[in-house]
């Protein structure tokens, strides 16, 4: 299944997720250093613009250590295979992104961030892709704002972000968490569940997504008989475990990040059957496929949501893969691919807004990024940076739909036109996207 939807707020009286995709329409993780079509016109023809000569510097803070380590691989890899394929036409286009400046986020319990920030303010970077991690990206982002960059992410889902003073210069191509909430909340509703039990993060992602989850799972009629919290950098879950398994739920929705290979093997050694899990984009992963998870402990059969975009482009995949064997897994692919697609179309829409504006001032090309997304004007569609910066160098407007979907920026940098996947665990504790629409 998967959901798209054009509104950031609440919807009142969902209906359940059916068969087929449910469509809102609302009011309107390495070490450091180095990495681990058409449609519309536009609203008037204009004469072609004078050439482009511009260098775009830009950052990373993705996780290549601590406990989202494991989506830093996709997301670098979408950033750098970006960069490579906007390198590709830069004799045409005028505009070329220089070696990127890789940096750590971490998180919030090893604080790599904290190196890694000032470094990307010194050398002068007009945007950083990240944080994958809301809560870390909170703890930099007002530094980034005093200095003028842009922060960019490919992963923030917290809607504290929406009312953040950020001088318009934070923007982010996954959706915030009223979508994924809702989604979840449906597609728990949808299942039969009546009584639900959920753990999670005690920390802007977290209880954001546990709100929302909690008054759409209970609209539809059903019952959180038992809400626990931890924080960051917890190893033992005793407490809450046992609160949960005394309300005696019928699922349990973990909202968590790698603390899911302790709290999940705890629960099902507590007699849950692993079957009734729900997870989310901080803990859905191929655990029959990694060592920390027990042998024997079976998930066929639980569930998950991640905002995932469109049904995955398999060339563009291999082609994301075989950049990461190259350049940072050391001969190795990708075996996860969340947000991929995010990180990818960031420096996208980041060139062409800098295009589209003729600088590589971060004040200049914020000024763009709603236009090159489709959030305002009426631009023609294109999927490709090579093709949209061609409209833009002719003198048009383009509208980027990327491999994460339409995007569409609102007045707040966040898209409005998003998809959530919605994943199952077969018999060999790995999930397959389970879209019927």
């Amino acid at each position: 299944m998967s959901v798209m939807t054009r509104s950031r707020k609440t919807l009142a009286g969902l209906a359940l997720v059916g068969a087929g995709t449910l469509v809102l329409a609302g009011c309107g993780g390495g070490t450091g250093g180095e990495p681990t079509g058409g449609g519309e016109t536009s609203e008037s023809a204009s004469a072609p613009v004078e050439a482009r000569d511009l260098t775009l510097k830009i950052g990373t803070i993705l996780p290549q250590s601590g406990a989202l380590s494991f989506l830093g691989p996709p997301e670098e890899a979408g950033v750098g295979l970006a960069v490579e394929h906007i390198n590709a036409v830069s004799e045409t286009t005028g505009l070329t992104i220089p070696d990127v400046v890789w940096g750590d986020s971490g998180d919030p319990a090893n604080n790599a961030w904290q190196t890694t920030a000032p470094r990307l303010i010194s050398e002068g970077v007009s945007a950083v892709i990240g944080a994958a991690s809301s809560g870390v990206t909170k703890l930099f982002l007002d530094d980034m704002v005093a200095a003028g960059i842009i922060t960019f992410s490919p992963a923030n889902t917290s809607v504290d972000f929406i009312e953040w003073d950020d001088k318009d210069l934070y923007w982010r191509t996954a959706p915030n968490d009223l979508l994924q909430g809702e989604v979840l909340g449906n597609v728990v509703a949808e299942d039969g569940h009546s009584n639900v039990a959920t753990i999670y993060l005690n920390d802007s992602y977290g209880t954001g997504l546990n709100k929302v989850f909690t008054e759409v799972f209970e609209s539809t009629g059903g019952k959180v008989v038992a809400s626990q919290s931890y924080n960051a950098g917890d190893t033992t879950f005793d407490a809450q475990i046992s609160a949960v398994m005394a309300s005696n739920p019928d699922a349990i929705v973990l909202i968590t990040f790698d603390e899911v290979f302790t709290i999940a093997p705890a629960l099902i050694n507590a007699g849950f059957d692993g079957g009734d899990f729900y997870f989310v984009d901080g803990n859905l992963k191929q655990f029959g496929e990694d060592a920390s998870w027990p042998a024997g402990l079976s998930l066929e059969g639980a569930k998950g949501t991640t905002p995932a975009g469109p049904a995955a482009d398999e060339a563009f995949q291999k082609e994301a893969s075989d950049w990461w064997a190259a350049n940072g897994g050391n001969g190795t692919g990708l075996t996860e691919y969340s947000y991929l697609n995010e990180s990818y179309d960031a420096v996208v829409l980041l060139a062409l807004a800098s295009l589209a504006a003729n600088s590589t001032d971060p004040a200049d090309i914020i000024t763009k990024l709603r236009e090159v997304s489709g959030g305002e004007g009426s631009g023609e569609k294109c999927t490709s940076y090579e093709e949209c910066a061609e409209i833009i160098l002719g003198g048009g407007v383009a509208d980027y739909d990327g491999f994460s979907g339409p995007i569409t920026f609102d007045e707040v940098g966040d898209p409005t036109e998003a998809v959530v996947g919605v994943f199952e665990y077969g018999a060999d504790n790995t999930f397959t996207r389970i879209d019927l629409g």
